[in-house]
């Protein structure tokens, strides 16, 4: 019986490293070794606009908002392409983070799909509140 869950346990870790695209979540211990990505918000920009991000490596991205208006870090297309381990944080089906003058946070991801993402103050845009995100 021990032989065929062993057997079992290293059919299921082959076949999972033939998917090398399929990388799981972190665990708690992974997250410890996150890349952190800073950006701040201010009337009326990001810093930095441009971010770079590796598929299938966890990242903390730390978002401040040190402006005197409340700010949100709107980027749809970017979160339906990575995998969030703190959804909750996320707002409007997922489409952005929102934090009020002062307020700081935390968005735990794993980029997993390629690609070229805009990113946007979804109340300053007009102000030139933009940005872009790349996932290599």
């Amino acid at each position: 019986m021990k032989a065929r869950r062993l057997a079992l346990a290293f059919l299921i870790l082959t076949s999972l490293a033939q998917f090398p695209g399929s990388a799981a979540v972190p665990t708690t211990e992974d997250w410890s070794k996150a890349t952190v990505v800073t950006v701040v918000m201010m009337e009326y920009s990001f810093t930095p606009n441009r971010l770079t991000f590796t598929r299938n490596l966890p990242y903390r991205l730390h978002l401040e908002n040190r402006g005197k208006e409340l700010h949100e870090f709107t980027a749809p297309n970017f979160f339906k392409a990575v995998t969030v381990r703190n959804p909750e944080i996320l707002v409007l089906n997922g489409r952005e983070v929102v934090l009020h003058p002062g307020e700081q946070t935390d968005v735990y991801l794993v980029p997993e799909r390629a690609g070229h993402y805009s990113l946007i103050c979804a109340d300053h845009d007009w102000a030139g509140m933009t940005g872009d995100i790349t996932i290599d």
